[in-house]
């Protein structure tokens, strides 16, 4: 039998593409960014799904967890760096019902809505700072 559909992305290669979405962030934006850590899993874990109000671990694409900018003061000083983690299976699951886009396209979308949340963009600027890197 012949094959003519490869594998599913792996994390690492999810990890690549969200690797080069972020590379491509304006200078504005990604001199603010430095200690944010980009992370890819298969899904959400129950405690954040749960901690969401989401049923199921196939709704939830990305999340930013760390304080956005608009409400950090010097007692912050000292913590984790933010991170933000993107959820390979949602993710792929979303790319095959849309059909209508990129891979790269989609995990770039989302990288970009969850820097959003880093920054307290509102979705116009949001999808302004999208339409700069994709």
């Amino acid at each position: 039998m012949n094959r003519t559909i490869g594998n599913a992305p792996s994390i690492e290669q999810l990890e690549a593409l969200a690797q080069a979405t972020f590379d491509r962030i304006p200078e504005a934006f990604a001199a603010h960014l430095g200690d944010v850590v980009i992370q890819v899993q298969d899904f959400a874990e129950d405690e954040l799904l749960a901690e969401m109000g989401i049923e199921s671990p196939f709704e939830l694409t990305g999340v930013y967890e760390g304080l956005p900018m608009t409400e950090r003061s010097i007692e912050h000083s000292g913590t984790m760096p933010d991170r933000i983690r993107l959820f390979r299976l949602p993710i792929l699951l979303e790319w095959c019902e849309r059909g209508d886009e990129t891979l790269e396209h989609l995990v770039g979308h989302v990288l970009v809505h969850e820097i959003g949340h880093h920054f307290g963009l509102s979705d116009d600027d949001m999808h302004a700072l999208e339409d700069q890197v994709l």
